[in-house]
């Protein structure tokens, strides 16, 4: 049974109208503050961001689900065997050992009470930051941010055969064909809003260097919870979303203190005072390689720079679960977003990259602070990304798997990047524009198999009497102007001052 059906609305005449929302719930942790019991909570089927602390109260003990016990099945050959338990159920060997016993997770319902007048909000914008207060909202954001990878309704096309373009006038013919199309890999988030193609370069093993999606076989209770309560952060107040390795200490505090240059933390307000006195930084450190208004782009070496580098992924892991967290900093860059106002630069965003990847990858991981999401910020990195990637005469490609958010953004980007291409096409003595995926590459630095995924994500392709062809209805037309109208942060090349590093030899680093 989905989240929606468990929707009931309910009319009292001292109280405003409010919907009680009914989910399935599971318990990580409890802990006593004063003589009250607090549960940690998760919330089966939703994102671990909303995962918080409730009281009793709101925990239906009526309907407690305890895990059952795995039955044993017969294997191929007949003989009696065990089928291998999940990762979460697993007590690992030394723990064995020790004597201890894990916390096992206990599925409850819990009872939201919302007003009623939430029901009617449509769901926001996919990088619209999440709330631990906003249980029903985000089940409609998260509906909505469920991006459906469309199969190609005909062979994937070679890069170098020219397909055409034609205009269309009302919407286009969409004759899917039944084809199996080639497999694709299943990534370790396991959702569709992940899916890659298996041609996309993911490595079948992990690798030993960049910064690589987590093993979820590994996770503990205690990861799996958030350690940190509130960031301050300059002139905003962050809540996190996900777990960050801070100093145990300091996760205990209501208020966790961070100098917004230097991005160093404090346990107190007086501390982060007395700090500031002695920080003369005003921005990042690095070289400043772009700015063109109130914006710039720092280039930090994570060598040179491995205090505020090993700072930033700290602060970068609250909001990023799905990442690896690497001390050792050395082989990357960090391209560090600002606004510029009297007080200083203040840090926006970031992405890193590797000095060296053998996958081509250009970005390994990004991220837009809560306070700037949905103001354009996170496809204004995205496009630098490809900006640095032009100048450095290569193609690239984010790592794999992307976060919901991400690949959102980049599906957007790659789509809006696509269709300023081939709109801007002219025919020649008559005939329709052609145009190759390796064209497109090129032009755009966007890896070829993210260009054709593109297409096939917007139903483009068509097979028409022995050739490819890309067919442009009037609403996607329609739709991309208005998006482009929307657009106003723009990466603008003439005030980019980079000059690409050959990384392979050891002495740069």
């Amino acid at each position: 049974m989905s989240v929606d059906t468990k929707i009931k609305s309910r009319t009292d005449l001292r109280t405003p109208a409010c919907v009680v929302l009914i989910a399935l719930a599971e318990i990580l942790s409890v802990k006593d503050i004063s003589g009250r019991k607090l549960f940690y909570v998760h919330y089966i089927d939703f994102n671990k961001r909303l995962d918080e602390w409730v009281t009793h109260e709101r925990l239906d003990l009526k309907k407690i689900q305890f895990p059952k016990k795995e039955a044993k099945t017969p294997t191929k050959n007949g003989l009696p065997g065990s089928r291998p338990g999940s990762p979460e159920r697993e007590v690992p060997a030394s723990a064995q050992a020790s004597g201890k016993t894990l916390p096992i997770p206990v599925q409850i319902t819990l009872r939201f009470n919302l007003p009623k007048e939430r029901e009617a909000i449509p769901g926001g914008e996919p990088d619209q930051p999440l709330s631990s207060s906003s249980c029903l909202q985000p089940n409609h954001r998260s509906t909505k941010r469920k991006v459906e990878v469309v199969s190609p309704a005909t062979p994937v096309p070679s890069e170098t055969a020219p397909a055409s373009v034609f205009p269309q006038n009302g919407s286009a013919r969409r004759a899917v064909a039944a084809q199996p199309g080639r497999k694709r890999k299943s990534n370790c988030l396991g959702t569709d809003e992940d899916s890659q193609d298996s041609s996309d370069g993911i490595p079948s093993a992990p690798r030993m260097t960049g910064s690589l999606v987590s093993d979820r076989s590994h996770d503990d209770i205690v990861t799996r919870m958030k350690n940190i309560e509130c960031i301050e952060l300059g002139r905003h107040r962050l809540k996190p979303w996900y777990f960050s390795p801070y100093p145990q200490e300091l996760t205990t505090l209501p208020v966790l203190y961070l100098c917004e240059f230097c991005l160093k933390y404090g346990r107190s307000l007086k501390c982060l005072q007395r700090h500031l006195t002695k920080c003369d930084l005003r921005h990042p450190p690095g070289n400043e390689i772009y700015r063109k208004g109130t914006i710039s782009f720092f280039e930090i070496d994570g060598r040179k720079n491995k205090s505020y580098s090993q700072n930033l992924c700290l602060l970068a892991k609250c909001f990023l679960d799905h990442k690896t967290l690497y001390y050792d900093t050395d082989p990357f860059l960090f391209y560090v977003m600002t606004e510029y106002d009297c007080k200083g630069f203040h840090i926006v965003g970031y992405f890193s990259k590797e000095k060296e990847s053998t996958e081509d990858y250009n970005v390994a991981c990004i991220l837009t602070l809560p306070p700037y999401q949905r103001r354009g910020y996170g496809k204004l990195l995205i496009e630098f990304s490809y900006e640095l990637s032009k100048v450095e005469g290569k193609t690239g490609t984010p790592e794999k798997p992307l976060s919901d958010l991400g690949l959102l953004s980049y599906r957007s980007y790659w789509s809006q990047t696509i269709l300023e291409i081939l709109m801007g096409l002219k025919s020649e003595s008559g005939e329709r524009p052609q145009i190759t995926i390796n064209e497109i590459s090129e032009i755009t630095s966007i890896k070829k198999e993210d260009v054709i995924s593109t297409l096939q994500y917007l139903n483009l392709i068509n097979y028409y009497k022995g050739q490819y062809i890309l067919t442009l209805s009037e609403d996607i037309v329609d739709g991309h102007e208005r998006a482009m109208l929307k657009r106003l942060l723009r990466i603008d090349s003439k005030c980019l001052h980079f000059t690409p590093k050959d990384w392979s030899k050891r002495g740069k680093w």
